[in-house]
């Protein structure tokens, strides 16, 4: 009399389907079921060996940066340049701010006309490439006394000299400014150099000498935005200034 089979093998010993080394485990489903969405496999797997899955992470969008109100910007506006010790670009405010550069502009020019309107002892204006509060040029003799306490340390009229040719003609060698002078420069150059006044440039390419030229602090001492700003030299020339220039040449 032959024996039953155990359940789940056939007569010959072989499994039946779905079950075996060849199966995922549970009936109906293999190694070639569809991954699921999300899951990617690592490259390089070995063949036939399914590969680890790495799951997608969904970043987080950037949140929008704030816009500030017209009275907060303000507020801003003025805390900054307050504490500021240069003129300061709208681009740098812009950029502190998180705000677009397009407000920034018109905003400080509302607050400097509305300084001016109400008559206060200090102005908001701008000067070398920049915006910074300055007292108002009426009031000098009133600051210049509690600064100072009644002393200054001026120029001599040799630095201002030197100054002006080198403001008017940079960039400029020191013997150039020499002969426009009349006398040696070295020292005066040297001087005005050490106040922050005047800055080496580069190097002139037939003689190799040092060119010079004013300094961001020369505009900000005279409240200029540029060298452009300056004065022009006509109303203060000679008369006989070309044969002036001719000699110095």
């Amino acid at each position: 009399m032959t024996d039953a089979a155990p359940a789940g093998v056939d007569l010959d010993g072989a499994a039946p389907a779905g079950v075996g080394p060849d199966s995922a485990g549970s009936a109906g489903v293999g190694p070639d079921r569809a991954e699921s969405a999300g899951d990617l496999p690592v490259e390089g797997a070995a063949a036939g060996v399914p590969g680890k899955r790495v799951r997608r992470r969904a970043t987080a969008a950037p949140e929008p940066t704030p816009v500030l109100d017209d009275a907060e910007l303000r507020g801003a506006l003025e805390a900054i340049l307050l504490v500021v010790d240069e003129p300061v670009s709208e681009s740098t405010l812009a950029q502190v701010l998180e705000q677009s550069p397009e407000r920034i502009g018109p905003m400080l020019d509302d607050i400097a006309a509305g300084y001016t309107a109400a008559g206060h002892g200090f102005e908001l204006r701008r000067a070398a490439g920049g915006w910074r509060l300055y007292t108002r040029p009426e009031y000098a003799t009133y600051v210049e006394r509690f600064v100072l306490d009644g002393q200054s340390v001026r120029l001599t009229q040799a630095a201002l000299e030197t100054l002006a040719v080198i403001a008017y003609r940079q960039p400029v060698t020191r013997s150039r400014i020499s002969a426009i002078r009349g006398v040696n420069c070295d020292g005066v150059i040297r001087t005005l150099v050490s106040r922050g006044l005047v800055e080496e440039c580069g190097i002139e390419p037939d003689s190799g000498a040092f060119l010079y030229r004013t300094t961001t602090m020369f505009l900000e001492k005279l409240g200029l935005n540029s060298v452009d700003d300056l004065p022009p030299l006509a109303p203060f020339l000679p008369d006989d200034v070309e044969e002036l220039a001719d000699a110095t040449r």
